[in-house]
């Protein structure tokens, strides 16, 4: 019996090695499931078609929408909303989707032209064997506009977006701006000024289009449409909060547990963990940009 065990002994170092090795590229469980606590919205009683509704398509309760050379396509919410939960469940297409953006965003540029605020997820297109990157993006009252006052943090996710559907949403109210990627925080933008918050109503939107000229590698690859269309599926659409229609009763969204806001302290450890291992730009490090523009950087 002794001998029996001590030749399994190796196999069940290994057993625990490998284990190691295949937790060690996933984040640790944020212990709490953010997108468990809101509804799932029926996508013609949420959204409307904004553009190029002759390219997009519901089926089986996902909406597939593409970009070729004629056109992309994109949606918006009925509802402005002044904080809430929103959030969709995206498959990527495969292969090479260089220049192209696939996204899921709040924004009041039609209602502020040229002075808007956004807070966005977009997928950058690549090119072949290379992952996709996610980008962040908080813009304040026209730093989107002309002179551009980004705050990028950029993501490569821990699993093939092209493989499946994972669920991406913003969590916004009045205190911070919380960015999941299937119910883990990757990054946490608090209220630290007015002047570096948006606080005016916004629509959630969809999107895919060219974006030839930055969006994959500084615009060193383009769209290419000898492989249109280039396709991206929506589905488990998730819009609730308070509407800029609500009553000043209404109580804004959490991430967390916590009513008041904030996240967990295991919530934090998996952020930290995606930081840590699958951030590739944040902003705030960048030491080529004047952060006298981007105070919250400073403290």
């Amino acid at each position: 019996m002794a001998n029996s065990l001590i030749s399994l002994l190796p196999i069940f170092h290994l057993l625990v090695l490998l284990g190691s090795s295949v937790n060690a590229y996933w984040p640790p469980s944020p212990g709490y499931w953010p997108s468990s606590k809101v509804g799932s919205l029926n996508f013609y009683k949420g959204f409307r078609n904004l553009w190029g509704p002759q390219h997009q398509r519901m089926d089986q309760n996902a909406l597939t929408i593409w970009l070729d050379r004629t056109s992309g396509s994109g949606f918006k919410s009925v509802k402005p909303f002044r904080s809430g939960y929103f959030g969709a469940s995206i498959k990527l297409q495969p292969g090479y989707t260089a220049g192209v953006i696939t996204s899921l965003y709040l924004s009041n540029n039609e209602a502020h032209p040229g002075f808007h605020d956004e807070v966005d997820i977009e997928f950058l297109g690549t090119t072949f064997g290379k992952p996709y990157t996610l980008q962040t993006n908080v813009y304040i009252r026209g730093s989107g506009d002309g002179k551009i006052i980004g705050r990028e943090m950029k993501f490569r996710l821990w699993f093939d977006p092209t493989s499946d559907f994972h669920h991406y949403a913003i969590l916004w109210n009045p205190r911070e701006i919380i960015f999941l990627v299937d119910d883990i925080p990757i990054r946490r933008y608090p209220k630290k000024s007015a002047a570096t918050f948006p606080l005016r109503p916004m629509w959630l939107y969809g999107s895919i289009w060219d974006a030839s000229s930055w969006a994959t590698e500084n615009g060193k690859y383009k769209a290419d449409y000898k492989y249109q269309p280039f396709t991206a599926k929506y589905t488990n659409f998730k819009a609730i909060g308070c509407t800029a229609y609500s009553s000043a009763r209404c109580h804004p969204l959490s991430a967390s547990p916590y009513r008041s806001g904030g996240l967990t302290r295991k919530q934090y450890q998996a952020m930290r963990w995606v930081q840590t291992h699958n951030m590739v730009y944040n902003y705030c490090k960048d030491y080529k940009r004047d952060h006298s523009l981007t105070p919250e950087c400073g403290r």
